[in-house]
């Protein structure tokens, strides 16, 4: 594998949708050689390969095999995260996964113990937890500034991506649904805001059974749903902090994301936790309106949390969005959705500390290595 000056290696696997846009970003950092990207479907790992210049293209192997591919970024869908993750540990290389870091605790166990035992690194989305829209609201909580940390509110409600995504099924099967496929952007943000989780409750339903697709070359073919499709919980966090979460694919429109953080002394409304930008909002007690805080910080997409990873590699130092952080998050929605069976509240095993904050002068496409 490659030393330890100059950009990091890095291969994709998966080139599905998501692919794109780690690609439109990943190309453009100095920092990251994007030097392969393999699939199950090699021709869809040429088509994708071709759309951004990337020359080393074919089945998973043309990326495990690559001795200069350090950091490998794990696009599969959910159900194959543990597995091809720890492909990606076998052959010597550290593991940037998409969320959720596997769909369960034993096997996200498994991975963080292979990491270790092979001295290798495991990063996972979400990555918008970087960008200047998060980060310059946590820069807010952490300085204080609206006291004491006491609740908070987050909802995701949407009818659901059948009606563009056009292999939708996926989202729909176990370890997808609303609760793993948008909960981690919230739940990430909310553990790096209050600390870990330490129990939850929760109510969940599924509206009907089957879903139709409506875009793309399947369009009106109809699929099952096996998860549910609407879950309501309550958090509680070690540091006696609470939070009230909502995620839904139930809704008959898309509603407004809200993510509001409140303390003894006022209350601050996150930008949109999928986007890695985007102006807080903040009010203090007394006061009758909100405040505008424009975003201060790196601007960029999915990509930036690989990065981050990589120059952490390169200066030995802990990155930031690990897979303990990643693995507790994957811990707190299997309790949400064990919650939603159960009277009474389910306990969080799990535990992390919350990385600090990224640096507020982090430029991507700053050559640095």
């Amino acid at each position: 594998m490659s030393g330890t000056t100059g950009p990091v290696g890095v291969g994709i696997i998966g080139a599905g949708v998501i692919a794109a846009q780690y690609l439109g970003q990943l190309t453009t950092y100095p920092d990251i050689d994007v030097r392969a990207l393999g699939d199950l479907r090699p021709e869809a790992a040429a088509a994708r390969a071709e759309e951004h210049g990337i020359a080393g293209h074919g089945p998973v192997e043309a990326v495990l095999d690559d001795p200069e591919i350090e950091i490998v970024v794990n696009l599969t869908i959910p159900a194959a995260h543990h597995a091809v993750s720890r492909d990606i540990l076998s052959a010597g290389k550290h593991v940037w996964s998409e969320k959720p870091l596997t769909t369960t605790r034993e096997d996200a166990a498994d991975l963080l113990e292979h990491a270790r035992r092979q001295g290798l690194r495991i990063g996972g989305a979400p990555d918008t937890v970087l960008g200047a829209g998060v980060q310059s609201a946590l820069r807010a909580v952490r300085a204080g500034e609206i006291g004491e940390p006491r609740s908070a509110l987050a909802q995701f409600r949407s009818p659901g991506p059948e009606s563009w995504h056009p292999n939708p099924d996926f989202l729909f099967q176990a370890g997808a649904g609303p609760l793993y496929d948008m909960g981690p952007y919230y739940l990430t943000t909310l553990v790096l805001a209050y600390g870990p989780v330490v129990s939850v409750s929760a109510v969940g339903s599924r509206s009907r059974d089957t879903r139709t697709i409506g875009s793309g070359p399947r369009a009106g073919e109809s699929f099952a749903v096996e998860v549910p499709t609407r879950v309501q919980g309550l958090l509680r966090f070690a540091d006696g902090a609470s939070a009230a979460v909502e995620f839904s694919f139930d809704d008959a429109l898309d509603r407004p994301h809200v993510l509001e953080l409140a303390g003894s002394a006022g209350t601050i409304a996150l930008p949109d936790p999928n986007q890695f930008s985007g102006v807080s909002g903040i009010a203090m007690r007394g006061e009758d309106d909100w405040t505008e805080r424009e975003p201060v910080g790196a601007v960029g997409g999915r990509g930036l949390g690989t990065l981050e990873m990589a120059r952490a590699l390169r200066a030995g130092r802990p990155h930031r969005l690990t897979g303990e952080l990643a693995a507790h998050v994957l811990d707190v929605m299997i309790s949400l959705e064990e919650a939603t069976t159960v009277d009474g509240a389910v306990t969080v095993s799990s535990t992390v500390t919350a990385p600090d904050l990224l640096d507020a002068d982090f430029d991507p496409h700053l050559s640095t290595l």
